[in-house]
């Protein structure tokens, strides 16, 4: 028998019980078994692990570039037990790249607490799944109803999208008062049986047909019943969030080059790129003014590159940006030749590393970029 979730607050169940329409989620269900997708990699498993490991890096992040993660990380790391017991920088090198680091951390945390605690088998309990690192509500549903067939209701951002559209749902998602709605509403929309093909098709709606702009909507299964469609609001809904001007940043990042090694930096475990290898800054992060000169004098770069070298050569790299969810960083990379370096570096957080082998090292997108620009 499948276990059925249900809310512990029952004022919000009676309240959602006007949102019940089993004609919605039959009709997502025929679609979805018709014209949804069914060859992706992780819908060929109900494998609990398999299918956390496929939530968590779909989250933020588009098909098209997880596919080739996921594929890496299950060679690497076949089962759970594997990726509890495989180093932190192992892991974090095999998502460098995927981006939200914060995920693979949260990752590499919970693939430990389901061996201690779980003896490595994932709870069927969307309640319990929501306790452990990076999951949450939507989730820990999603991987309920795909493992064990648990009737629990998913909300992530394309399926408010979808009940934005169809149910003509104004203010912005995000919101705890329309979420909040959004919620009752989707406790109340789920069916009896078929959990599977309804959770996977209202995820393939939003990604297929009720896409941001230019949605499909004479394709959509749920056209006659869309609010939006009919009142010609689907580029207004759903509601957009409310801007905020981006902060800016900059940094000066030295490239430190001893014969055929660079010279990189582990940084701190939280906030940005946290736990992977990146380049030394100098000085840090720091508010951004405006100007594209170079924010730090030649005399502060040479005296920290003389902690690690004798310098030979110091050129200054083009800048470059690169555009965060909630801010820009704008890098001025220093190209540095050391004609000799230390024999000891005291910091543990500082490693020489292989040039040869930059391709495998846990780097952050744009530093990789950078490296292997100059490498080629």
């Amino acid at each position: 028998m499948k276990r059925v979730i249900t809310s512990k607050d029952s004022r919000a169940d009676l309240l959602a019980q006007e949102y019940v329409d089993p004609g919605f989620s039959a009709d997502v269900i025929g679609w979805q078994k018709q014209h949804g997708r069914h060859a992706l990699p992780w819908q060929k498993t109900t494998d609990a692990y398999q299918v956390w490991l496929s939530e968590i890096m779909l989250q933020q992040t588009q098909v098209s570039a997880v596919i080739p993660y996921y594929q890496r990380f299950l060679t690497s790391f076949p089962t759970v037990f594997a990726l509890a017991a495989a180093p932190s920088e192992q892991v974090m090198g095999h998502w460098s790249g995927l981006g939200y680091y914060t995920r693979a951390r949260n990752l590499h945390s919970c693939a430990k607490r389901i061996v201690e605690q779980y003896e490595g088998r994932f709870p069927a309990d969307p309640a319990l799944l929501e306790q452990l690192p990076g999951i949450g509500r939507s989730t820990a549903a999603a991987i309920s109803a795909f493992s064990y067939g648990t009737i629990a209701a998913i909300l992530d951002g394309t399926v408010k999208r979808v009940f934005a559209r169809v149910f003509g749902i104004h203010g912005y998602p995000g919101a705890k008062p329309v979420e909040d709605a959004m919620w009752q509403r989707a406790r109340a929309l789920l069916p009896e049986n078929e959990i599977e093909s309804y959770t996977q098709g209202l995820m393939d709606l939003g990604a297929t047909l009720c896409t941001r702009s230019r949605p499909s909507c004479q394709r959509c299964p749920l056209q006659t019943r869309c609010v939006a469609l009919a009142q010609n609001l689907t580029a207004e809904l759903p509601t957009k969030k409310p801007k905020k001007k981006a902060k800016e940043k900059h940094a000066t990042m030295l490239v430190l080059l001893h014969e055929d090694q660079v010279l990189l930096e582990q940084r701190p475990d939280s906030g940005i790129w946290g736990g992977l290898l990146s380049l030394p800054e100098v000085d840090g992060m720091r508010e951004w003014t405006g100007t594209s000169v170079l924010a730090d004098s030649d005399a502060e770069i040479i005296q920290l590159v003389q902690r690690f070298g004798q310098l030979e050569k110091l050129d200054p790299l083009p800048e470059f940006t690169h555009v965060f969810t909630h801010f820009k960083l704008h890098i001025t990379p220093m190209l540095v030749r050391l004609s000799q370096r230390t024999n000891m570096i005291a910091e543990s957080r500082y490693v020489w590393f292989e040039l040869s082998k930059l391709t495998l090292a846990p780097l952050p997108a744009p530093v990789k970029s950078l490296l292997l620009s100059l490498v080629v």
